[in-house]
């Protein structure tokens, strides 16, 4: 015999080895995993916003959140389930469908969100906003502002106002989906919204030449414009006042700057659906085309030059321009106005809130402009 060629169990074939170029058996640890999921689309983090069923340890950790942060008296720090649809890809005739690597997660194609990766996942300011409160809702309906849908509460307490609200809505054709109060607490993220919601697309700003040609078609054309006002909250008390007092429109700037969200909506009481808003590329440039066109431009400032009482171009043509909340008027925008004013106050109070001096100074502009009358 010879060598061992008869022993038993001896190997026939040769013995195979890893396939040249895939890898080997480590060939599905090196598939890709897809993008990291930003916050707001991970179904177990407290940011999340989609639009899928919220876990039950999700919602716990939103309710946790939320009352830590009633007790600090600060804004929660939640997303906005229900808000950014999480479903792209997952059928539904959504596109093709998703790609799966190790363990069935997504890969490629064009599952999960449009999101480009590596990018947080902020929401598209082409998105729609879903404006709560009766007042709001109500007034949104009255003057025909565009909606796709109305949202009321189970078991709502039923006044007058979602009377109208609910007749309204079904004769515009607007769709009605009735939730359960701790789903419309997740869709707006814990703000009061008083059992109804309306869904409607972004805000249509009016162009600023329409908006200040549109006002010299007044008897008294007042304008307001905003200077850097960051917060909507702000925004929406000034329009609301700036509808209360006769004023015939808002500008504002494009960048670093509040823009109509459902915050300012609702602070707005609906008066944003009386009072065009206007957003211009060049606030300084838009303040000089209304001087042009025969506007005094008045600046408010807690150093300002001319008494808030002694404002006599008050009964002309007038464009009151509001600083942000904590610089003021900027420097560029202060050497626009053709004057700045101040609010007289006792001396330990050093300035007022960017909306309480708006509506400080446009209510004393409609009493001169009565007296003239």
């Amino acid at each position: 015999m010879a060598g061992n060629s008869q022993r038993r169990g001896r190997r026939l074939t040769p013995k195979a080895g890893a396939p040249k170029g895939t890898g080997g058996k480590n060939k599905d640890s090196l598939a890709g995993r897809g993008r990291t999921l930003p916050a707001d689309e991970r179904p177990w983090h407290k940011a999340y916003s989609g639009t899928e069923k919220l876990p039950q340890r999700t919602a716990w950790k939103q309710d946790k959140e939320r009352r830590a942060a009633a007790e600090e008296g600060r804004a929660p720090k939640i997303g906005q389930p229900g808000t950014k649809d999480t479903t792209w890809g997952k059928g539904g005739g959504r596109g093709t469908p998703t790609t799966k690597g190790r363990g069935g997660k997504p890969t490629g194609g064009r599952g999960g969100p449009r999101v480009a990766p590596g990018r947080k996942a902020n929401p598209a300011k082409d998105s729609p906003e879903l404006l709560v409160g009766r007042n709001p809702v109500l007034e949104s309906l009255r003057t025909q502002v565009p909606a796709t849908a109305l949202y009321t509460a189970q078991g709502i307490d039923i006044d007058d106002r979602v009377k109208e609200i609910v007749r309204t809505a079904a004769d515009r054709g607007i769709a009605i989906l009735e939730v359960s109060r701790a789903e419309l607490d997740r869709m707006t993220g814990g703000v009061l919204h008083q059992g109804v919601g309306l869904q409607v697309p972004p805000f249509a700003y009016e162009p600023f030449d329409d908006l200040v040609a549109a006002a010299l078609e007044q008897a008294a054309p007042l304008l307001v414009a905003l200077d850097g006002v960051t917060d909507p909250r702000n925004l929406g008390a000034v329009i609301r006042s700036a509808a209360a007092f006769g004023a015939q429109g808002v500008f504002v700037p494009e960048r670093r700057a509040a823009g109509i969200t459902a915050t300012a909506w609702r602070t707005s009481a609906g008066a944003a659906a009386r009072v065009p808003v206007a957003q211009v590329t060049n606030l300084t440039r838009s303040l000089k085309a209304c001087k042009d066109a025969g506007f005094v431009v008045v600046g408010l400032d807690a150093d300002g030059q001319t008494d808030l009482y002694d404002l006599e171009a008050a009964v002309g043509p007038l464009v009151v321009v509001v600083g942000s909340e904590g610089r003021g008027l900027s420097r560029l925008v202060g050497e626009t106005c053709d004057l700045t004013v101040s609010i007289p106050m006792v001396s330990e109070v050093e300035s007022l809130n960017a909306s309480v001096a708006a509506a400080v100074t446009l209510a004393e502009v409609a009493r001169r402009r009565s007296v003239e009358v």
